[in-house]
């Protein structure tokens, strides 16, 4: 068992490398490399921290979807962690990096819930979640981490609120009936420059499969899925550095492109 003293020292390290903007060593030395309830207290540390500030929870992020990016990550299984208010940059173009320490940014389908998935582990079906969708959306996210270099474990990044930053969303949804999110394309640039592709397939090979994985979890962890969240379901391709300066554009097939720029 973890203890207490050690999840609390844990919170106090991401919280600070957060205000300072100045990357800290990983975590494991305090929970370890394998005990996920324990890297999951410290996310959720973190969430009430953030909460208690004046922030608002509005969803929910998985990571770590795509094998790329697990490639990347050097993990081999999905996490999630949460969305906050303050993190919700669409309205700004540019997009300041003042809140940012290492980002990178990814392209994804994002769903709007229309209704609570709130039922027991085993009714969560794949059936059950594309009911509760409103819209999917395209999205951009900007992932970071507060430990340096990027040097993590599964523990390391599930603590660190899923390697969380911003979120672009567009303003233009689309309800399942109009498309099917296993068959979009994804292609990413970055001033006019392809640096990263994927498609549908790539997201635990459904975006929809990702939202209802998410779903079980948010179930064992006492804290369902409701409407209204918005939820990012991962990855269709790597995630690539950007800079300041950079304008970043995401094409979803089926979607109007979506790009931003950003500033120091």
């Amino acid at each position: 068992m973890i203890s207490q003293d050690a999840i609390r020292a844990a919170v106090d390290r991401l919280a600070e490398a957060q205000r300072t903007r100045v990357p800290c060593a990983a975590v494991r030395d305090l929970i370890g490399t394998d005990d996920l309830p324990a890297a999951y207290a410290v996310q959720q540390g973190l969430v009430q921290g953030r909460l208690a500030a004046g922030a608002t929870v509005v969803g929910r992020k998985i990571g770590a979807t795509s094998q790329a990016v697990q490639d990347q990550l050097g993990v081999d299984q999905p996490d999630f962690g949460y969305l906050m208010d303050d993190m919700d940059v669409s309205a700004h173009d540019p997009i300041s990096m003042a809140t940012l320490l290492q980002p990178r940014v990814e392209a994804e389908v994002a769903f709007r819930l229309a209704a609570d998935i709130d039922v027991p582990e085993s009714k969560i079906t794949l059936d059950l979640v594309r009911a509760a969708v409103d819209v999917a959306l395209p999205a951009l996210e900007i992932v970071d981490s507060r430990i340096a270099e990027w040097g993590i474990t599964f523990t390391d990044t599930v603590a660190d609120n899923a390697s969380s930053g911003l979120y672009v969303v567009g303003d233009q949804g689309l309800p399942l009936s109009e498309i099917e999110p296993v068959d979009v394309v994804m292609s990413l640039s970055i001033n006019g420059e392809e640096r990263s592709a994927g498609n549908g397939a790539a997201c635990l090979g459904d975006p929809l499969e990702a939202l209802r994985w998410l779903a079980v979890q948010a179930a064992r962890f006492g804290d369902p899925l409701r409407a209204g969240h918005l939820i990012l379901s991962g990855a269709l391709g790597p995630f690539v550095p950007f800079a300041p300066g950079d304008r970043v554009e995401a094409s979803i097939s089926g979607f109007a492109p979506l790009s931003v720029t950003f500033k120091e």
